[in-house]
């Protein structure tokens, strides 16, 4: 695979210190511009204020990009008809020069080709609430590349029991960091079972080098509760998640366009109060992060 890297980027690689990966979805199809762009720009600032080099991946007209400039976080939070890449559709914003956003699974698969081991994101994909046949890629990936992600659970429009356990048949462990319970996004948790309470960064790079050792391909997938302080009643994103399901049914919303619109209407019937708790939880995730890939070394 092609990848060019920015200066930074390639410089920690070749110096082998820490370095974290950041997805691109969350500024073309996650948040509002120009909020998409600060917000962007904080969970590298994030990382970097830990110690680590931020790699922020995106496709850019055709060129797979490790680590962007501010120009270019810029040129992709203003560009029209960005596609959501996943492992399917980098091959085909590549050979068309598009540009392409990476998703979880997008990342992880860019990420493991640089050699980068720990990805910050918000929350991963899943199985589709009444729809059990709709399994983001997001899981599948997370079965055969070693990456270790950083997350706050998976989204909360989701199925999570169905979802941990295609997580089970993928062979993925699921780390509680600091919890014994799955984080449910905007909640601290979701009263489901993780499989192992790591306290620490360095527990967590320890189970990072076993399952090296062990010659195991899947990924890490570390579950961090969002900060008490930013956290929603269950009850009130439970209702708005319900609203925007029966609407997405009503207006016929399929496929990969289902999370966007899922996410922005949640917003809009929480008054917002749902973005500002991403964004929180978003930064807190890139901090942890951050302290296992420099943990990990």
């Amino acid at each position: 695979m092609k990848i060019e890297c920015s200066p930074e980027v390639a410089r920690a690689l070749a110096e082998r210190a820490p370095v974290v990966a950041l997805e691109s979805t969350l500024i073309t199809h996650g948040l509002p511009h120009p909020i998409n762009v600060e917000v962007a720009r904080a969970l590298e600032a994030v990382i970097r204020e830990q110690g680590a080099t931020p790699a922020t991946i995106a496709v850019l007209q055709g060129r797979i990009c490790v680590g962007l400039t501010d120009n270019e976080l810029t040129q992709l939070a203003e560009a029209d008809q960005v596609r959501k890449c996943s492992r399917r559709d980098l091959p085909i914003v590549v050979a068309r020069g598009e540009f392409g956003a990476t998703t979880v699974c997008g990342t992880m698969l860019i990420a493991h080709a640089a050699g980068i081991r720990v990805f910050s994101t918000g929350g991963i994909g899943g199985v589709h609430r009444g729809h059990p046949l709709d399994v983001s890629a997001d899981l599948l990936e997370l079965g055969r590349t070693p990456v270790t992600v950083v997350c706050a659970g998976a989204k909360s429009i989701l199925d999570l029991p169905l979802t941990l356990e295609v997580l089970e048949t993928q062979g993925v462990p699921v780390v509680g960091y600091q919890t014994d319970e799955f984080p449910a996004f905007y909640s601290p948790s979701s009263d489901l079972p993780i499989d192992v309470n790591c306290e620490s960064p360095r527990e967590v790079a320890a189970l990072m080098r076993v399952r090296d050792r062990l010659g195991l391909s899947a990924g890490l997938l570390v579950t961090v509760p969002i900060p008490a302080e930013h956290a929603l009643p269950h009850d009130e994103i439970e209702e708005a998640i319900q609203k925007a399901l029966e609407e997405a049914d009503a207006k016929d919303i399929r496929g990969k366009e289902v999370t966007p619109f899922l996410l922005a209407r949640v917003s809009e019937l929480t008054g917002e109060a749902s973005q500002s708790a991403n964004i929180a939880l978003l930064k807190n995730n890139a901090r942890v992060a951050a302290e296992i890939a420099l943990a990990h070394g």
